[in-house]
């Protein structure tokens, strides 16, 4: 339900609405229910200065299916497609093995200010409080089962939904022992707060400068806590050095607690340059500091300096152009270039989730990106084709190893380098005023640059412990389609209604892996199935008394196509000449997840 106001003899104007959605979930044990609103209250103060509050969100929960399965558990399984094993009964009540749950407000207060006539200011302040997670299990694991037959003691019947009475029977039998299994939450709380301003001045008629400040300030809050002992007293938790042999109760944190802080501070300046109706250019530069900090109440000691670590700050930077020339009254050609240097990932600098194995000198990500294109703008028909090559230095890789002491350790890799690039096009073709035809197209090529051979891993004492190779020459990036194409048709049958038929089209895709796991010479990830999707939507308009009214009805994937949405690269099973030996990157190893068949809604609209 949505209200506006618009604007009122008083300069105020509001706009309110609120939303809530419960349902099943096409997928097994994937129940969902949500809460969102969104309110907005804007005041012109007079000609030169209006202010806009804002504030929304959305608070949901929903079950998961986070374990992906063989292709061939799917099809062994009664449920098809709608298999999922993560979750299961406890007292004749869905509980969810993994669930989502989440709200995360943002309310911001911005100020317009007009200067002059060629002079306005935008500032923008925002805070943000996150608060959720996504659940899981603690202890002993008792949720696997055969992928072969289905089996487990723990669950209820072949490949069925997990026995959580029995699990919580067994912990109700151990007394005083406490629970060997629970489920828990991994919690990712956080608060941020930030400030953005922009000045747009026209320096001439032709030259536009746009100026700014961006700061933010971000807390991470992470820790696991007791949701659920499932007929236990408590939980026993070792992993807290401050608290060890912790009888944990519902509610408790649990195995690791820790804040990751980040700041930001950035500048960025750019300018707008308009000759004429032919010819418009830009350049624009931004610089920026981003700085983090980790405190661990775990795995240190309250009294240990260890606890809480100094700031490490990473400088980057961007600077991006670009053109656009017409002619002819109806064609345009462009380019675009930039280059950006964006700090590393938190986990580069903070290795292995600890505070005293830290990279400080982790370097920058380095991403460099060209595009050039052509646009055609006609009566009936537009189209833009543009080619496009970005190169991205250094991601952030982590690769684990093996210490001599026999511990694991992490480490960043560097000289990890992907090359996306591409074409892609995309048109309008208005056949009449009651049809038009949308469609695009995007053909990529993106694959590891080289493999990174012979990277010495030394200690803290510059003793070398490990020599890592990684061998990802030409293999594809994993996990989004490189190739897709989609076509719509919107027809309108009659003044206030229409029919639109929506067609998709999802190629070249390979399943997920870690470059890092990577060490040896192997085949490509496993090519998953193209696959195409149609969807249709019918809508009617029609007088509901004085009210305007409409209907929708919408069918998505109307030929109930199966088809793979997801995947993970396989590992061989078996050894080589082994009459049971499975290859690894092959469909029979992949870990899947299955996309939705035919589903359909209904909805109603009045308008008063």
């Amino acid at each position: 339900m949505t209200y506006s106001t618009g604007l009122m003899k008083n300069g105020f104007a509001v706009t309110a609405s609120a939303a809530s959605t419960k349902g099943d979930g096409y997928v097994d044990g994937t129940q969902f229910s949500g809460v969102s609103y969104f309110i907005n209250i804007s005041k012109e103060i007079n000609d030169n200065h209006s202010l806009s509050f804002s504030a929304f969100g959305a608070k949901q929960q929903h079950g998961q299916r986070q374990n992906r399965h063989l292709i061939e558990t799917f099809k062994n399984s009664e449920r098809g497609r709608k298999f999922n094993s993560d979750w299961g009964y406890k007292n004749g009540q869905v509980t969810f093995q993994e669930d989502n749950f989440y709200h995360k407000p943002q309310i911001s207060l911005n100020h317009t200010w007009n200067i002059n006539e060629k002079t306005s200011l935008l500032s923008s302040a925002y805070v943000s409080f996150g608060t959720g997670g996504g659940g899981g299990w603690r202890g002993v694991n008792k949720f696997t089962f055969n992928e072969a037959d289905g089996s487990s003691p723990y669950r209820t019947g072949l490949y069925g939904p997990i026995d959580f009475d029995l699990i919580s029977a067994e912990n109700e039998a151990r007394g005083a022992e406490g629970s060997e299994t629970i489920l828990r939450a991994s919690r990712n709380d956080h608060n941020w707060y930030g400030l953005l301003s922009t000045l747009k001045t026209d320096l001439t008629d032709d030259l536009v400068l746009l100026a700014g400040l961006d700061f933010r300030s971000y807390k991470g809050i992470h820790f696991q806590e007791v949701t659920d002992l499932l007929g236990g007293r408590y939980f026993l938790d070792n992993g807290n050095e401050n608290n060890p042999n912790n009888p944990a109760g519902v509610g408790d944190k649990i195995n690791y607690y820790n804040d990751g802080k980040v700041g930001w501070l950035g500048l960025f300046g750019q300018l707008e340059y308009d000759i004429n109706e032919h010819f418009n250019a830009f350049i624009s530069l931004a610089g920026s500091n981003t700085s983090y900090q980790r405190i661990d109440y775990f795995n240190y000691l309250d009294s240990d300096p260890l606890q809480k670590t100094d700031r490490y700050n990473f400088a980057g930077y961007s600077v991006k152009g670009g053109a656009n020339y017409r002619f002819g009254g109806n064609h345009n050609v462009f380019a675009n270039l930039g280059y950006f240097e964006r700090a590393p990932n938190f986990d580069a600098v903070f290795l292995n989730f600890s505070n005293d194995n830290i990279n400080a000198d982790a370097p920058n990500q380095k991403i460099s990106s060209v595009e050039i294109g052509y646009g055609f703008r006609g009566e009936k028909f537009s189209a833009n084709l543009n080619l496009y090559r970005t190169f991205w230095k250094d991601r952030t890789e982590i690769a684990s190893f093996q210490q001599p002491d026999g511990t694991r350790a992490a480490a960043n890799i560097l000289g990890v380098n992907a090359i996306h690039q591409g074409i892609e096009l995309d048109f309008v073709y208005r056949v009449s005023n009651k049809f038009n035809i949308t469609g695009m197209a995007s053909l990529g090529d993106w694959r590891w640059d080289k493999d990174v051979l012979g990277v010495p891993i030394f200690d803290e004492d510059q003793n070398l412990i490990d020599v890592v190779d990684i061998y990802i020459k030409d293999l594809h990036v994993a996990d989004a389609a490189q190739t897709t194409a989609a076509l719509g048709l919107d027809y309108r049958l009659a003044p206030k209604t229409r029919i639109n038929l929506d067609y998709n089209y999802f190629g070249d895709i390979y399943a997920e892996f870690d470059p890092s796991d990577r060490q040896e010479p192997g085949p490509d990830a496993w090519k998953m199935p193209n696959y195409n999707l149609f969807d249709v939507a019918l809508t009617h308009g029609f007088k509901f008394g004085p009210f305007d009214a409409s209907i929708t009805g919408r069918i998505n994937n109307l030929f109930d196509l199966e088809y793979i949405s997801d995947a993970q690269d396989g590992r061989a099973v078996g050894n080589p000449g082994d009459p049971d030996y499975i290859p690894g990157s092959s469909a029979r190893v992949a870990r899947v997840y299955y996309g939705f068949g035919r589903t359909f809604s209904v909805g109603a609209r009045l308008n008063f």
